[in-house]
């Protein structure tokens, strides 16, 4: 039996996670009681009795979380963005490549992805990879995200019977064009600088589409680059060229775990779109697939697919 404690398990992806976990046979849960939820010392002991601890915690207390583990053998998987470019850590994104894959099963520390950043790394990192984009390529995207990427706050503010009307047209936000998400995403894909990238929240609960803008690119040849590079992969997948619709709905994969690509577009113009659960393939999804990696299981094992 694998031991997992989940730090910060009240939270929106602490929470998913434990309900994954709790049906799994093969793990134990530490439980922490409430009333001990914030203590220190309580906190370091469940860190370091776990095999496996989930950070599903704010950034600041996330770092706190890492320096209270000195048991060699606990791996964390950190879903804040405290560590995603941080010396040391593997990227949680195992279909990016092998190297990324194997360094997801060899490491003790694992930064989760973000969310916004796995719908813009999917479609830029194979395209720069392979030589189709430049590095230094001025890429524009947006992402129209459901409400529950925001946490119970938002949740909340969204559900209640008295909200505010506006809450039924989408929401454009991070107008500064300075989202927490940018380094990872500039980072992640090699980019001499980051993407002009606009968040948009939309009235659903859950579900993700990141699309990206290549004026210039010839839609077949983009296809063909993301085709092959995740041929044979199992969670990440991509559509036939232009699409499996011909609309695109962002609540389309809510509730599931993978992800699906889709190249759209003509021979001077491209727009290729991620399509995901910010919940699954965007935070506890992937956080429980790197867990399988790390632990020799099929990645899929307790995913929605």
């Amino acid at each position: 039996m694998t031991k997992v404690f989940i730090d910060g398990s009240a939270g929106t992806t602490g929470l998913r996670i434990y309900e994954r976990l709790s049906q799994r046979k093969d793990i134990e849960l530490l439980i922490l009681p409430e009333e001990f939820r914030k203590n220190t010392d309580k906190r370091r002991q469940m860190l370091n009795l776990a095999d496996i601890a989930f950070l599903c915690l704010p950034d600041k207390t996330a770092i706190e979380a890492v320096s209270l583990v000195d048991n060699p053998d606990t791996a964390v998987i950190d879903t804040s963005t405290a560590h995603r470019t941080a010396d040391g850590w593997a990227y949680g994104f195992p279909e990016l490549s092998a190297a990324h894959r194997k360094a997801i099963q060899n490491s003790k520390r694992i930064a989760n992805p973000g969310c916004h950043a796995s719908g813009f790394i999917s479609t830029v990192y194979p395209l720069v990879r392979h030589g189709l984009i430049p590095a230094d390529f001025p890429l524009t995207a947006y992402s129209l995200t459901g409400y529950s990427g925001g946490g119970k706050s938002l949740i909340a503010e969204y559900e209640a019977p008295d909200r505010d009307p506006r809450h039924e047209s989408h929401r454009i936000y991070g107008t500064a064009l300075t989202h927490k998400h940018l380094p990872e995403m500039q980072k992640l894909c090699g980019l001499t600088s980051p993407p002009v990238f606009s968040p948009i929240l939309g009235d659903f609960y859950s579900g993700m589409a990141t699309t990206v803008l290549l004026p210039g690119f010839d839609a077949k040849q983009v296809w063909e680059c993301l085709r092959d590079h995740y041929a044979g992969q199992r969670v990440v997948t991509v559509a036939p060229l232009g699409g499996d619709e011909s609309v695109i709905y962002a609540s389309t994969l809510a509730g599931k775990d993978t992800m699906r690509i889709q190249v759209s577009g003509h021979e001077s113009q491209t727009m290729v779109t991620a399509l995901f659960d910010n919940l699954g393939k965007g935070a506890s999804g992937a956080a429980i697939q790197n867990m399988n990696i790390l632990l020799g299981l099929d990645e899929t094992t307790g995913l929605q697919v």
